[in-house]
């Protein structure tokens, strides 16, 4: 990001590395900046800009090549509540019609972009450990994902022995992330059922808490 441009510059520019003329980049970068608001500030330079209005740039950028579908790496990580939530909701207006996926360590049930998701999917290590409404995975409290060290072959069986199940898992090696279901059990519970298979609860969280 080139910060001696302006906004302008930098949302007109990606359209043009798409491939647009001039004079199609420079209508499709008007529209993607009234879409996020930010015609007012459309002359700002970047390297004055703030957090928040740098990415809603890169954002227009992308809604200003045309594409069909957009990856979007969480555009609210580390900025302050209400920041998070403004941008947010430029956002979940912005994209309209447009198919977007984004990418994010945890997203409040409340925020616009959690709101607007028709899917979620809740993902440990390379397993898809949960995938369905935002709402129906934030009421999921008898879920929760570990990260095991130890025989984790003994402790799926005497899990399952005592009413829980093991979901899913990254391999039963000597150190894994695994999904499990509690069933009637308690999350202390596991603590004690590893231990009695020599193995140890080395990360321990509900699922529902990707929507914390």
């Amino acid at each position: 990001m080139p910060l001696r441009w302006t906004v302008r510059e930098y949302v007109t520019s990606s359209a043009r590395l798409a491939g647009q003329t001039r004079v199609l980049a420079e209508s499709n970068a008007s529209d993607a900046m009234d879409r996020l608001e930010l015609a007012a500030v459309e002359s700002t330079r970047l390297g004055v800009a703030s957090t928040a209005l740098r990415r809603a740039a890169v954002l227009a950028g992308a809604l200003a090549t045309g594409a069909e579908l957009l990856l979007v790496e969480d555009p609210v990580a580390g900025l302050l509540p209400e920041g998070a939530r403004s941008l947010a909701r430029a956002i979940a207006r912005a994209l309209g019609d447009r198919k977007a996926v984004f990418f994010c360590a945890r997203v409040p049930l409340e925020s616009p972009i959690a709101l607007a998701a028709d899917e979620a999917i809740a993902v440990q290590g390379s397993q898809v450990v949960a995938q369905g409404a935002p709402a129906e995975i934030a009421a999921d409290v008898k879920t929760v994902a570990l990260r095991l060290a130890g025989d984790i072959g003994a402790f799926a069986h005497a899990l399952q022995g005592q009413g829980g199940k093991l979901l899913t898992s990254s391999g039963l090696s000597s150190l894994s992330r695994v999904s499990v279901q509690l069933g009637t059990l308690r999350t202390r519970d596991l603590f004690q059922i590893a231990e009695s298979c020599n193995a140890v609860v080395l990360e321990l969280r509900p699922l529902a808490s990707a929507f914390a």
